[in-house]
């Protein structure tokens, strides 16, 4: 099984070591100090006090890395756009393309029965770039949720977690992603192929929608939003307006939205990924993450005024900040 990580930061360095100890064909797509570092002295995982270092390839260059069975996608959302035409150059004619990032995913209403069968969704995939360089019949959807950092070039940190659930947009249990499956659970990861992975990719998206941008805005870490009554609140309003708009496309949420605060709250003192871009000077995964909620608000005619109105304020703090 040829596997590349295209976008080898955290956690596709993460994944990729699970792949590689498992005896996959493995090549890592990167850039910059991590891609030379990773070139010269392999890639080191450090997980539950063990430090493992494997040996894979490591281009900078995807046209390097020759036809994948699965292109695994850890980029942030924004700049798959852009990327997409370097993936699609990486993919065997069966070759499927694995959209580990966070957000609505661009293929979202492929597979779908009902009145948005097939519809593109601007605030992800603006221009159809994606969907055409990238077709949704080529996808598999991947929830994350282990984290990791790059604590040095060519090392990556594993803090907690270790499931990557799977789904086909279309919720079959195909051959492809039970290939994929069985080849990270052999590499010690958790890896469900779920038949509704939308309701899974929802459950994660209601906190980043909310506490992610409100992060952003105020510079208040997770115990804080979570903690203070009246961001609380706020949170929990935009959350309950999203919940309408997710009920609206057939989405089931299999936790209330007080059991997903407390999921929330119990990281604690935690900078948000927006923030952490925020204050690194990055470009905000804004659009993923509220944008196309938003537009999926207009689309199913939901009234979302609290998270329109967030949203308004977090590009704007974006581009004052020269992130968005």
């Amino acid at each position: 099984m040829k596997v590349a990580i295209f976008g080898a930061g955290a956690i596709g360095g993460f994944m990729g070591v699970r792949l590689a100890q498992a005896g996959a064909d493995v090549t890592f797509v990167a850039r910059g100090p991590h891609l030379a570092a990773m070139q010269a002295h392999g890639v080191t995982l450090e997980s539950g006090g063990e430090r493992v270092t494997v040996h894979p390839r490591c281009v900078g260059d995807a046209a390097e890395a020759g036809g994948q069975d699965y292109v695994v996608v850890t980029l942030k959302a924004h700049s798959l756009p852009a990327a997409a035409p370097a993936i699609a150059a990486m993919l065997a004619p069966d070759g499927a393309v694995v959209t580990a990032v966070n957000g609505v995913p661009y293929w979202y209403f492929h597979g779908l029965a009902g009145p948005w069968a097939d519809r593109r969704i601007e605030s992800v995939d603006p221009g159809g770039a994606v969907w055409r360089h990238l077709p949704p019949e080529r996808a598999i959807g991947c929830v994350v949720y282990p984290a990791a950092e790059v604590s040095a070039p060519s090392v990556i940190s594993h803090t907690y977690g270790d499931r990557f659930s799977l789904g086909e947009p279309d919720g079959s249990r195909s051959e492809r992603v039970r290939k994929l499956s069985e080849m990270l659970i052999s590499g010690g990861l958790k890896a469900p192929i779920r038949p509704r992975i939308r309701d899974e990719i929802w459950v994660k998206l209601w906190g980043n929608l909310t506490f992610n941008p409100v992060s952003a805005l105020t510079g208040a870490t997770l115990d804080r939003l979570t903690g203070e009554p009246d961001l609380r609140q706020l949170c929990r309003s935009m959350m309950v307006e999203a919940q309408a708009v997710a009920a609206a496309l057939g989405v089931k949420f299999a936790v209330s939205l007080d059991q997903r605060i407390a999921g929330a709250a119990g990281v604690g003192a935690h900078k948000t990924s927006m923030l952490q871009d925020l204050e690194r000077g990055r470009p905000m995964e804004i659009d993923a993450l509220l944008g196309a909620v938003v537009e999926l608000g207009g689309l199913t005619g939901q009234p979302m005024p609290i998270c329109a109105s967030v949203l308004a304020l977090v590009r704007e703090r974006g581009r004052q900040a020269g992130c968005y």
